[in-house]
């Protein structure tokens, strides 16, 4: 057992191509505090000498590597401090993928590596009014962008497994203003989120969608038949159904 567990261990380890790779292109941080709201969301800041003097805006993204420069998960930066060299993301757990189990293993001090920030979005040139759809995946985008001044006029609703738990993480947050749509087998729910970008595209505003590939890809059309020109509607898949490391 104990053999097996040092050979693992060794195919675990770092080799000197990802070392190289992470130095050159990654940025090295060390997780200077963790924020459990609740047993699905952690609030984890990062911080180092390598994320001073870093250009950010809101809707930006970081990928972090897990254990190597060629796999990594990508979150959205909730905020970045260029001055201290920090920065916050809000990961989710679910299933056990790489990123959540680096979420549930994490603790403060430990350190990681990431690339970015960058743009996922097209630069996030699109105007207010906005709205932004998703899941429990797109509560950090949300906050981020409430950075900007837009808590007024932004719209948010998104589609979750756990009502009352993504309740609690919603004030902290500053999204208590945020509709919660119960998911239902075989999308049923997706009828009521449908109904509840009516008005947001009657008010002629943008749409943010984020979240699964599926329900972005229904609502889109949705949007489309509500003749919202395509310039007006930016989307970003988190996950798939089956799939893995998608942005």
């Amino acid at each position: 057992m104990a053999v097996a567990q040092a050979n693992d261990s060794a195919r675990r380890a770092p080799g000197r191509l990802t070392k190289t790779l992470l130095g050159l292109f990654m940025k090295h941080a060390t997780v200077a505090a963790i924020d459990d709201t609740n047993d699905r969301f952690r609030l984890v800041t990062l911080e180092g000498p390598a994320l001073q003097g870093v250009e950010w805006k809101p809707g930006q993204k970081v990928q972090i590597a897990m254990g190597s420069a060629f796999s990594s998960r990508t979150y959205t930066s909730m905020s970045w401090d260029a001055i201290a060299g920090r920065t916050r993301i809000l990961g989710f757990l679910h299933g056990d993928g790489p990123g959540s189990v680096w979420l549930r293993g994490l603790k403060t001090g430990d350190e990681c590596d990431l690339f970015g920030p960058r743009s996922s979005l097209g630069g996030m040139r699109t105007p207010a009014p906005l709205a932004v759809i998703g899941d429990e995946t797109s509560l950090g985008l949300a906050h981020a962008l409430i950075s900007m001044n837009w808590n007024e006029a932004l719209t948010c609703c998104f589609e979750v497994t756990d009502v009352a738990g993504v309740h609690q993480v919603l004030t902290p947050l500053g999204l208590q203003e945020a509709a919660l749509i119960a998911k239902r087998d075989n999308d049923a729910h997706l009828d009521k989120m449908e109904a509840t970008l009516g008005a947001p595209a009657t008010a002629g505003a943008s749409f943010i969608l984020t979240g699964k590939a599926g329900t972005i890809q229904r609502l889109r059309q949705y949007l489309i038949r509500q003749a919202v020109p395509p310039a007006r509607i930016l989307t970003r898949a988190h996950w798939a159904p089956g799939k893995q490391g998608l942005d």
